[in-house]
């Protein structure tokens, strides 16, 4: 089962991505129509809770029980912001609590230009620890992610609560970093022409991990975990709410300038 987990896991680390520096200074955040060059691109969704193996625990906000890795993962509801659970509805998470995020080593991290501080999170600050200070948790089928708990600590101001996060659309709506792309923005991502036939989206979220040139892009969940894309070094259009239309908009199957 250990090994299991771990490679369900794997796939979350390797989503780590760099920030170019100057991201948050003039001329950002934009204010009118433009290209934006070298920004990273990841997806998000809400995250089913049957991809998970943690013990069922309660949750503060939440009534009955949800696996604990679903509730408390990078992988899961704390980062992703939103889940489905195993009855079918959906929960968000209502408060995101302090001091942050601890690596699968438990050495708190922190997102920043250049990436996360001491490397990707893997939990909500909190939890148990196994004798190596490492993040463990308790399996649905008994024993633990890594090693037994020899230490439990205490998360602060962390709150779920029942329903969607936000009114988001799949395949339309993104999370930005509002210091660069502005909430309510028009933006034009080309590396979905082919796959999507379109590429228009919506500037309709922020996340903690979206930093700089960096969007998130909402869509269903994929059929099987790991499922979901990731681009570097990509050229968006942005175009902020209330600034002067473009001449003309770039439109897929159109060479960008």
């Amino acid at each position: 089962m250990r090994g299991v987990v771990l490679a369900l896991f794997g796939a979350v680390a390797a989503l780590v991505l760099s920030t170019p520096s100057g991201a948050g200074k003039p001329p950002f955040p934009i204010a009118k129509a433009r290209w934006l060059g070298q920004v990273q691109i990841t997806e998000y969704y809400a995250a089913p809770e049957r991809w998970f193996v943690g013990r069922k625990v309660t949750a503060p906000g939440l009534t009955g029980k949800h696996r604990v890795d679903w509730l408390y993962s990078s992988a899961g509801i704390s980062m992703e912001g939103d889940g489905i659970g195993l009855d079918g509805l959906r929960y968000h998470l209502a408060k995101i609590g302090t001091p942050g995020w601890v690596t699968d080593a438990g050495k708190k991290t922190v997102p920043g230009a250049s990436g996360w501080t001491r490397g990707w999170p893997f939990w909500r600050f909190g939890g148990w620890r196994n004798s190596d200070g490492a993040v463990t948790f308790p399996l649905e089928l008994g024993g633990w992610f890594r090693g037994k708990s020899v230490r439990y600590v205490k998360s602060q101001g962390v709150l779920f609560a029942d329903g969607p996060s936000r009114p988001l659309r799949p395949w339309r709506s993104v999370a930005v970093d509002p210091n660069v792309i502005p909430l309510g923005s028009s933006v034009f991502v080309p590396a979905y022409c082919p796959t999507l036939g379109h590429a228009w989206f919506r500037a309709d979220d922020t996340g903690g991990a979206i930093s700089g040139r960096h969007i998130d892009v909402y869509r269903n969940p994929p059929k099987e975990r790991g499922g979901d894309k990731t681009f570097s070094s990509e050229r968006i259009f942005v175009i902020p709410p209330n600034a002067a239309p473009p001449p003309t908009k770039p439109t897929c199957g159109e060479p960008n300038p």
